[in-house]
């Protein structure tokens, strides 16, 4: 459990929200959502709200996310994508609170992709799909955010490298001009 939660109250009351967006929200991600809070180590107060609001639908308010990385939002993101998943059929209006929590997460769209697709591999793992593995969807974020992050590097070290190239061969090139 952890000592000094990383992802606030909000976050899960837009999880059940999202949950809640097609007019039901099945048990077994109202019980992941409550389980998933009391491992983050919310207080006992906290989380008997988000208890209620796995109870009885509330809109998705804001989310503050100023403390959250890219990765916490990304997880966020893809669990609200499973709970939405669960029940098998993902309704336009589980669609809009999706994209209305990704907005607010400030989730661009090919991450929001990217971070379906790897809540679907993992929910494919599993032989039950109520005890969705979330310690696998946080680490298979992690790692390939962290592969994402090493290209990206790397392509920017080869764009450098390249433009110190070009200005040392104008540089030659000025010096022959000048002989």
């Amino acid at each position: 459990m952890a000592t000094n939660p990383i992802l606030g109250r909000d976050v899960y009351l837009a999880l059940a929200a999202v949950g809640w967006a097609d007019g039901q929200l099945t048990p077994a991600a109202a019980d992941a959502i409550v389980r998933t809070a009391l491992e983050e180590g919310l207080s006992f107060e906290q989380v008997a709200e988000i208890e209620e609001a796995t109870k009885h639908p509330k809109p998705i308010g804001d989310v503050d996310r100023w403390e959250m990385s890219k990765a916490d939002r990304l997880y966020v993101y893809a669990v609200a994508s499973w709970i939405a998943a669960l029940d098998g059929n993902v309704t336009e209006k589980e669609k809009e609170a999706l994209a209305k929590l990704g907005d607010g997460l400030g989730v661009p769209e090919r991450p929001r992709e990217h971070a379906d697709a790897i809540m679907r591999e993992i929910a494919e793992r599993g032989d039950r799909p109520e005890r969705f593995d979330l310690i696998a969807l946080r680490r298979t974020l992690d790692e390939r955010l962290d592969v994402a992050r090493s290209v990206r590097l790397e392509q920017r070290k080869g764009e450098r490298d390249a433009e110190r190239a070009r200005k040392k061969a104008e540089r030659e090139a000025a010096k022959q001009a000048k002989h």
